[in-house]
């Protein structure tokens, strides 16, 4: 009898990795410490430079990535520089994100149509109906999520991750699936709404 595959266990940043990291910045641990700080600053400052909103993070993600490379087994001779190679891919990740999570934004605020629209009251009900079929908490968080504009939105959607005690990677998850349900909702209600009124009455 075949035996079923060992199931792989999820990798976890441990001291011992973060400390061989930092062996390889410089032997010194003073010194490694030093390199550690300026590599983070310089890979904030990449991220932020493309437009990332929250550059901490993958900058954060970056560091990461490589020190779980290197512990499980790859072998880097300059980590600094390794750091950037992989910053470029999370790069590429995080824009394509953030192109979702505006998408998504834009669809969102799209369901709540201008004043001049004729269908404002039958898409604002459909929105209204849609946002009661959500539990208390997630009609808080998207109100929240996409309230505001400009570096007010960010810093309330850091406060809404903070009190949600969860990252910013995982509110933009959440969010976006949040978002994305409302929109199927309004439409389909907008559909059926339409197909009542045709109706005799």
């Amino acid at each position: 009898m075949s035996k079923l595959p060992t199931p792989r266990l999820r990798w976890q940043l441990s001291r011992l990795a973060f400390e061989r990291f930092l062996t390889l910045l410089d032997p010194d641990p003073g010194v490694a410490a030093e390199r550690y700080e300026q590599v983070r600053a310089k890979l904030t400052r990449f991220f932020e430079w493309r437009g990332c909103v929250f550059p901490e993070e993958p900058a954060d993600e970056t560091i990461n990535r490589v020190i779980r490379r290197i512990d499980e087994g790859e072998e880097v001779r300059d980590a600094g520089t390794y750091c950037y190679g992989v910053a470029r891919l999370v790069l590429l990740e995080v824009l394509k994100r953030q192109a979702k999570e505006r998408t998504a934004s834009e669809e969102f605020h799209r369901a709540v149509p201008a004043a001049a629209d004729e269908d404002v009251e039958q898409r604002v009900g459909c929105l209204r109906r849609c946002l009661d079929t959500l539990p208390a908490g997630q009609q808080d968080l998207v109100r929240e999520y996409y309230r505001g504009e400009g570096s007010a939105k960010i810093d309330r959607r850091k406060q809404l991750a903070q009190s949600l005690g969860i990252g910013m990677n995982a509110l933009r998850i959440r969010a976006f699936r949040l978002s994305d349900r409302l929109q199927g909702c309004v439409a389909g209600c907008v559909r059926q709404d339409g197909v009542l009124e045709m109706k005799p009455r």
